[in-house]
């Protein structure tokens, strides 16, 4: 008796395409030495402005945490009046090599979450390779983490409860969150009290 192998599961014509545009994109910005053309990928990566006043319920700021890097954050405000907010640090995806915590997608997802949780959310914006090898994007996310800490009553208003924090995060960004997450369970924080991942 033969033995039949089994079918291959059919992908839709819709998802065979977008994964083709995907691909074609990663493959036009990528340069035959691995390094990435950034000038193309800037391009295509439309980004949002932060903005003071608020829009669906949620106002947005950058905050810098070290210039020389540039090590920055977007902080979602809700207009939500409850004395105590947790608070979410969101890492966004892109393979380490993609993307921003300004790109026009991860603007509107971090937006939904401070305004449907609600929560005041830290989109990171860390360093991206290969320009910058690892571990500099981990540095990055835990730096953001000290700095909260450091500077709480700076940074964010007075209804944020970071005794209340969560570390998120969307494909690599996932990856960064976990290991975030992993080097903060061995630091001691003053304010910082991660409950979720």
């Amino acid at each position: 008796m033969g033995t039949t192998s089994p079918a291959k599961p059919a992908i839709p014509w819709t998802t065979r395409l977008a994964l083709t545009f995907v691909s074609a994109i990663g493959d036009s910005g990528r340069r035959p030495d691995g390094t990435i053309n950034r000038r193309l990928m800037n391009f295509l990566d439309v980004k949002s402005r932060p903005n003071p006043n608020p829009v669906n319920s949620v106002s947005t700021s950058d905050v810098t945490v070290d210039p020389s890097r540039p090590l920055w954050f977007r902080l979602f405000t809700p207009t939500d009046s409850t004395p105590s907010i947790p608070v979410l640090i969101f890492f966004h995806g892109g393979g380490f090599t993609y993307l921003s915590a300004a790109s026009k997608s991860y603007d509107a997802v971090c937006r939904r979450f401070a305004r449907k949780f609600p929560a005041f959310v830290v989109s990171v914006n860390y360093r991206l390779c290969p320009e910058h090898r690892y571990p500099s994007q981990y540095d990055d996310g835990f730096d953001v983490l000290r700095f909260i800490d450091d500077h709480r009553d700076s940074v964010l208003p007075p209804n944020a409860d970071l005794s209340r924090c969560f570390l998120a995060g969307d494909s690599a960004g996932a990856n960064l969150a976990h290991h975030v997450a992993l080097r903060a369970s061995g630091s001691p924080f003053r304010f910082v009290k991660l409950l979720g991942l």
